[in-house]
């Protein structure tokens, strides 16, 4: 495999490139909100400019991508329309949207009340620490934590003003728990997908590489598939004596929704945990999987809550290498299913917002070949430094 790191801005960088160059392109883009006052990341004068700006990278992406070529857009759900729409815009189609649960974003929201205190120099009497704790899980219990130490901690305070005590409890935002990934494909060349996987060797994804989703997806990180023998049942729940077709041995078709971290905790503790085969109506029990009718056929005979269909675990901190003060490190798990799924055999991924090099690492590792643009020289520094130890 090879990789390069361009310390340029993309825009000018791209222009380098010929046409029809690139198999895929997986890319965590700025997302407009000055996220920890990052100038990078600024709305470049608001929406329309921000647009604008947006639709002219993405133009340079659209004519260096190969017909039928996929990319995977990062995108924050309150801009996520903003970048649709560059996209579009560039000339790509928008195939679907990929929504990574994590669950665990902190809640940047303004507390109405003391601001009202605030508001009327009313000081407010403190009445207790809220003690917020980094949790170390015990083996085998998901939903029961031991608090290995204090992430942060503030003090709690008493409202003081009439209208402080009215508006108590009310805040500005709601806490951030998912991502939007925008799975794009640039138009095709040739008349049908075949036609163009021929002559261009893109236009389709890796549906079987991807099949059960990540490592860790399933019930203990594998699944169980049925035999197929036995009995079906029909629409009415009556049992037949049609066979029943195995699952298929590779696992489930790839979904549109990726979990992650504390997100897995509370879906699988609202769904409850589902035995997959032949069951009527009402052998659920409780959870999203009540008074659900299943078959047998074509089941995969695991066990679990929910998650185990597109679980994906968070990124740990040993993959963020030395010295790696990004913001926005993405999950190595996530960013090698994400490249697997839309990169042909040998194909080389474009990144044109490396930031510290999640996605050219997550390349190499999968077997592809590299090719990053980063403007801050300090980001392209930290990515050429994790690319170089990845064996190749």
């Amino acid at each position: 495999m090879t990789y390069s790191v361009i310390n340029d801005d993309c825009i000018h960088a791209l222009k380098n490139f010929p046409d029809d160059h690139f198999e895929s392109m997986v890319t965590d883009p700025p997302a407009g909100i000055a996220f920890m006052g990052k100038a990078w990341d600024k709305d470049k004068g608001g929406r329309d400019h921000w647009i604008t700006w947006m639709t002219g990278v993405m133009k340079e992406c659209h004519r260096v991508m190969k017909p039928g070529a996929h990319g995977f857009v990062w995108a924050l759900p309150r801009t996520s329309h903003w970048t649709a729409t560059a996209l579009e815009d560039a000339g790509f189609e928008i195939r679907d949207s990929v929504h990574h649960l994590f669950g665990s974003g902190f809640p940047k929201s303004h507390n109405i009340s003391k601001g009202l205190d605030k508001k009327a120099g009313a000081e407010r009497e403190v009445i207790g620490k809220h003690i917020q704790s980094k949790q170390g899980r015990k083996p085998g219990n998901s939903l029961e934590g031991s608090y290995a130490s204090i992430a942060w901690q503030y003090d709690l305070t008493a409202n003081k003003t009439p209208e402080a005590k009215q508006w108590d409890g009310w805040g500005t935002a709601l806490k951030p728990a998912h991502e939007i990934w925008w799975l794009i494909r640039k138009p095709l060349e040739e008349k049908t997908v075949a036609r163009n996987v021929l002559k261009h060797g893109t236009g389709g994804i890796n549906v079987d590489a991807c099949r059960g989703g990540l490592e860790g997806f399933g019930s203990g990180g594998g699944l169980k598939v049925g035999s197929g023998k036995g009995f079906a049942e029909n629409a009415s729940g009556i049992k037949t004596n049609a066979k029943v077709m195995p699952a298929n041995p590779k696992g489930r078709f790839p979904a549109n929704q990726i979990v992650s971290g504390e997100a897995r905790e509370e879906l699988d503790a609202q769904s409850g945990v589902s035995k997959s085969g032949r069951k009527r109506r009402g052998q659920y029990g409780g959870g999203v999987f009540a008074g659900g009718l299943k078959s047998d056929e074509n089941e995969h005979h695991d066990s679990g809550g929910a998650s185990r269909f597109f679980y994906c675990a968070k990124a740990a901190k040993s993959e963020r290498g030395e010295n790696n003060n990004h913001p926005t490190v993405k999950a190595q798990k996530l960013m090698r299913y994400l490249c697997k799924m839309i990169t042909p055999p040998k194909g080389t991924v474009l990144d044109p917002f490396t930031g510290s090099g999640s996605t050219g690492v997550a390349a190499l590792k999968e077997g592809f070949n590299f090719q990053g643009i980063e403007k801050e020289k300090e980001y392209a520094d930290i990515a050429i430094a994790r690319l170089k130890n990845v064996p190749t």
